[in-house]
C-alpha cells in the first residue's frame, strides 16, 4: 500500500510542476505578445512620423520647385528687360553724341547770328525812317522794342530771332495790303485828325474828317501835297474797302513816277 501513495504523490508533483511550467510559459507568451504588440505600435508610430517627415519634405521640395520656377521666369523677364535697356542706352548714347555736336553748332551759330540780328534791326530802322510815313509811331516802337530785346539776357537767341523775323514779315505785309486808319497829321505847322488810306507802298493818301481836304504823300519830294478833288470819290471808296464796308474793287489812285536807283 505504500507504493501506490508514493506514485500518487509523484503524479501530483508532476502535475504541479507541469502546471507551473505551463503557467510560466503562458506568462512568457503573454509578455512576448504584449512586447510584440508594443513594438508593432511603436513601429507604426515611427512609420507615421517618418511619413509625416516625408510629406513635409515633399511639400518643402514642391514649394522650393515652384519658387525656383517663378524666380527662373522672373530672371528670364529681367534678362529681356535688361537687353531692352541696353538698346535704349546705346540709342541714348548715340543721341547724346549728336546733342553735344548740336550744342557746339548752336554756340557757333549764336556767335554769328547775334551780329546778324543787330544789322537786321539797324536796316529795318533805317528803312522805316526812309519809307512812306504810314503808322510811323507804331513801326518805330516795334524797332525800339527789338533793340531793347537784344540787350535782355532772359530771352533766348531763338526768341530774339523770331521777333526780328516777325518785324520783317510785318513790313513785307504792308507792301501787299490796303489799310485805312485815323491818325494825326502835322502839315504847315498845324496838326489835325484825318483818315489815312494806304495802298501797299505805292500810295499814301488822307482825307480830312469833314471830307473837304485831300492830300497825298509825294515820294519824290518826301512831303505832303494837296490832291485833286477828282480823286475824292475814289479815295472814299478805297477807305470803305479797306474798312471792309464795301466789296473789293479796282480804284484809281495817284502814284508817283518811279525813280531810278543809283
Amino acid at each position: 500500500m505504500a507504493k501506490p501513495m508514493r506514485s500518487q504523490t509523484l503524479l501530483v508533483a508532476a502535475l504541479l510542476s507541469a502546471s507551473a511550467a505551463i503557467g510560466s510559459s503562458a506568462v512568457y507568451a503573454a509578455n512576448t505578445v504584449d512586447k510584440a504588440l508594443n513594438e508593432g505600435v511603436e513601429r507604426v508610430a515611427n512609420a507615421q512620423k517618418s511619413q509625416q517627415k516625408i510629406d513635409s519634405i515633399d511639400s518643402i521640395t514642391r514649394e522650393a520647385e515652384r519658387e525656383y520656377r517663378a524666380i527662373a521666369k522672373e530672371i528670364e523677364g529681367l534678362n529681356v528687360y535688361i537687353s531692352q535697356l541696353d538698346r535704349q542706352l546705346n540709342a541714348q548714347q548715340s543721341e547724346l553724341v549728336n546733342i553735344e555736336a548740336s550744342i557746339e553748332q548752336v554756340t557757333l551759330v549764336e556767335r554769328q547770328i547775334t551780329p546778324l540780328m543787330l544789322r537786321m534791326i539797324d536796316a529795318i530802322d533805317q528803312f522805316v525812317a526812309a519809307d512812306v510815313p504810314f503808322l510811323k509811331e507804331e513801326r518805330s516802337k516795334r524797332v525800339a522794342k527789338l533793340k531793347d530785346l537784344m540787350g535782355r539776357s532772359d530771352v533766348t537767341v531763338a526768341e530774339k530771332y523770331r521777333k526780328v523775323m516777325e518785324a520783317y514779315q510785318a513790313e513785307v505785309d504792308y507792301g501787299r495790303t490796303i489799310e485805312s486808319y485815323r491818325g494825326s497829321l502835322a502839315n504847315n505847322g498845324t496838326e489835325r485828325e484825318v483818315d489815312f488810306l494806304r495802298v501797299g507802298r505805292i500810295a499814301l493818301m488822307y482825307q480830312s474828317l469833314d471830307g473837304q481836304e485831300l492830300g497825298m504823300w509825294n515820294t519824290v519830294s518826301n512831303a505832303w501835297e494837296p490832291m485833286d478833288a477828282a480823286y475824292k470819290s475814289k479815295l472814299m471808296a478805297g477807305i470803305r474797302i479797306a474798312r471792309e464796308q464795301a466789296a473789293p474793287d479796282l480804284i484809281k489812285v495817284p502814284v508817283a513816277a518811279p525813280q531810278e536807283a543809283y
